[in-house]
């Protein structure tokens, strides 16, 4: 196929059968454009010949199975899970994936599981332990993903995180802070200095050495916050030298720390959805932190605020003044720019406490600068795109 020939055929499957362009369509094609059809009703299937689109896929959980299997079979997996997403906010499909035989036509990926779990109150028991294979399977492949390296980085800064006038290695050593410390012996006639004491990193003994408070906002639209966080909680959590607690929070607070041991039976423990108390939560994590200075608190959050605004600020302005290395994200996920209050953003940078977004591919490195104590606003600055 000559290269007209082709973008023909690729407006013709964009625009329907009722463009006026391209030849005939193999039958593969005739496959992906019926599929397509199905989703976006590109054409008038409604017979009132005003053109308007509707649902195409109908009430019927087999029909959609089949359509589901389809798509994987003319798609690759990243346009198969951006359908899924469609045919979730365009047909309404919530209901029909509570099917198990749904559960095993799906193409897994976290906004899925963002989806079954804002069912997990209504699924019945039959699509549960279904539902739980499809979150088991994307849950351990964002393990594979990001454990290795969660663990590497961090367990790097813990052991960078005390100083030292006997450092161990060359590696170990901070020359910043050891030329600051020896700028009295600065030699002009050789332009260098002498050091006479040396600051480095020290190598801690075996043991708890970092209180880490992961506090999460499982509101609607943190669903892929959530399941991130969950497999990173767990992550942490696996990790003898940090003790991790995790809370899910709304308008209540459900501490999910016993269950970090497995992060699907964190992720359903939690309830995506409803309103947003985060003074409340924040007052629970404090509860929790027993060692300010050796702790950090992390809060996922869009900021919106549902509880008392002022009581919230004031209790991160004493956690902050109490040596707790506090950390903002308003989400952590893949999604781009997130929407959130920008009054509470701005209040918290005030205190010097930056809210920004963060990739699940940066956490380690975020998650390293804060056990260090390095100052946050630096490293955003030196992370983030704007």
């Amino acid at each position: 196929m000559n290269a007209v020939d082709e973008r023909e055929r690729r407006w013709r499957l964009v625009l329907g059968r009722e463009a006026r362009c391209g030849g005939g369509l193999s039958s593969a094609d005739q496959g992906m454009d019926a599929a397509l059809e199905a989703l976006y009703n590109r054409g008038d299937d409604s017979g009132t010949g005003d053109g308007r689109r509707s649902a195409g896929l109908g009430a019927s959980a087999p029909r959609v199975s089949r359509w589901l299997g389809d798509i994987r079979e003319y798609f690759p997996t990243s346009v198969v899970q951006v359908m899924q997403k469609d045919a979730m906010e365009r047909l309404g499909l919530h209901q029909l994936l509570l099917e198990p035989e749904m559960m095993e036509a799906v193409e897994p990926d976290v906004h899925l599981v963002g989806t079954l779990l804002s069912l997990n109150r209504v699924m019945p028991d039959e699509a549960r332990e279904s539902a739980r294979a499809v979150v088991r399977k994307v849950v351990d492949d964002l393990e594979r993903r990001v454990a290795q390296k969660t663990r590497s980085v961090v367990r790097g800064a813990i052991d960078r995180s005390a100083r030292t006038s006997r450092p161990r290695r060359v590696a170990d050593i901070d020359w910043n802070a050891t030329i600051r410390r020896n700028l009295a012996h600065y030699l002009p006639e050789h332009n260098t200095i002498v050091p006479q004491t040396l600051v480095g990193y020290g190598r801690r003994s075996r043991g708890v050495q970092k209180d880490v408070v992961l506090a999460i906002d499982q509101s609607g639209s943190m669903a892929s916050s959530v399941v991130y966080a969950s497999v990173f909680g767990a992550v942490l959590a696996s990790m003898s030298a940090l003790r991790t607690s995790l809370v899910a929070f709304d308008t209540a607070v459900v501490d999910l720390t016993e269950e970090l041991t497995d992060p699907v039976e964190v992720l359903f423990g939690t309830q995506l959805g409803g309103g947003t108390d985060i003074n409340r939560a924040i007052a629970y994590c404090q509860g929790l932190i027993t060692r300010p200075n050796d702790s950090v608190f992390v809060l996922i959050s869009d900021l919106y605020e549902g509880g008392v605004r002022a009581e919230m600020l004031k209790r991160v302005a004493a956690m902050k003044s109490a040596g707790v290395q506090v950390v903002v994200l308003l989400a952590l996920s893949d999604e781009g720019a997130p929407f959130y209050d920008r009054t509470n953003a701005a209040a918290l940078a005030e205190m010097d406490v930056p809210a920004f977004a963060c990739t699940p591919d940066a956490f380690p490195e975020l998650m390293a600068a804060a056990i260090q104590g390095q100052p946050l606003t630096a490293w955003v600055d030196q992370h983030q795109d704007t």
